[in-house]
């Protein structure tokens, strides 16, 4: 016959004698895509010449040391691409972009605003470009 414990006390440390000889089941959640770090090309956004010709205003983060430009579509050959800093106001040097990621500013502190003005190597050109930084 089972016997019944009527006194809190005793039952209470019945609990606790079981809760500590029960195997643990614990399980962790696998971390989701979504909550991995954006690398310094992952976070890159796309514009497209034609909509402007000077993008942005930008704020450079941690992401990403250096401001990077490369062309994803159009059917210019290359752009022609400078930095513009806020403090600034002028172009800091343009250079020459295919379709490789090419460094158009390096060494960037974050927090830096800037825009990204455009030009293509034939006028009526069109390019698409990603701007990572």
């Amino acid at each position: 016959m089972a016997k019944i414990l009527t006194h809190p006390a005793a039952a209470a440390a019945l609990l606790a004698a079981l809760a500590v000889s029960a195997p643990a089941t614990a399980s962790a959640a696998p971390a989701s895509a979504s909550s991995a770090a954006t690398s310094c090309y992952g976070g890159a956004v796309t514009v497209s010449y034609g909509d402007a010709v000077e993008f942005g205003p930008y704020t450079t983060t941690s992401r990403c040391a250096d401001i990077n430009l490369r062309m994803v579509g159009g059917d210019a050959e290359f752009v022609w691409a400078c930095v513009k800093f806020t403090r600034v106001g002028e172009c800091n040097y343009w250079t020459k972009v295919g379709r490789s990621w090419k460094t158009i500013a390096t060494d960037v502190k974050d927090g830096s605003k800037f825009t990204v003005p455009l030009g293509v190597d034939l006028e009526g050109s069109s390019a698409r470009v990603q701007i990572a930084f």
